[in-house]
């Protein structure tokens, strides 16, 4: 787990130092609220396969989740968690249901030489 939070934090100091559109005080906490939301997904019953393909981005207290998830349910607490972050003024949530049985067959065909 921080392993996991330690890489979030190198790769999004990376990107934080390009954006020109917001003081360096509101990057850093923009950084901090995006950090916080990661963990709190890791953390959660959304669970860590699926926190591995949520994207998440706060700027300007907008808060925008992309990706996929297994279910509905997945997808709602990932929003419920997202529209409790304090500053939050906008909840985008962008993450695509994606069932376990197509990921499971996509994976089948892609290693089997198949096609769908």
């Amino acid at each position: 787990m921080r392993l996991f939070l330690l890489l979030s934090l190198l790769v999004t100091f990376s990107w934080v130092g390009c954006r020109t559109n917001e003081t360096p005080e509101a990057q850093v906490n923009d950084l901090e609220i995006t950090t916080q939301l990661k963990s709190k997904l890791a953390a959660a019953d959304v669970g860590l396969s699926t926190m591995t393909n949520i994207s998440v981005n706060f700027t300007n207290g907008v808060v925008t989740l992309a990706g996929s998830v297994d279910s509905a349910d997945a997808k709602a607490k990932a929003e419920a968690l997202a529209r409790a972050i304090p500053k939050e003024v906008r909840v985008v949530n962008n993450l695509q249901i994606v069932s376990k049985v197509f990921k499971s067959k996509k994976v089948a065909d892609t290693c089997c030489g198949q096609s769908s």
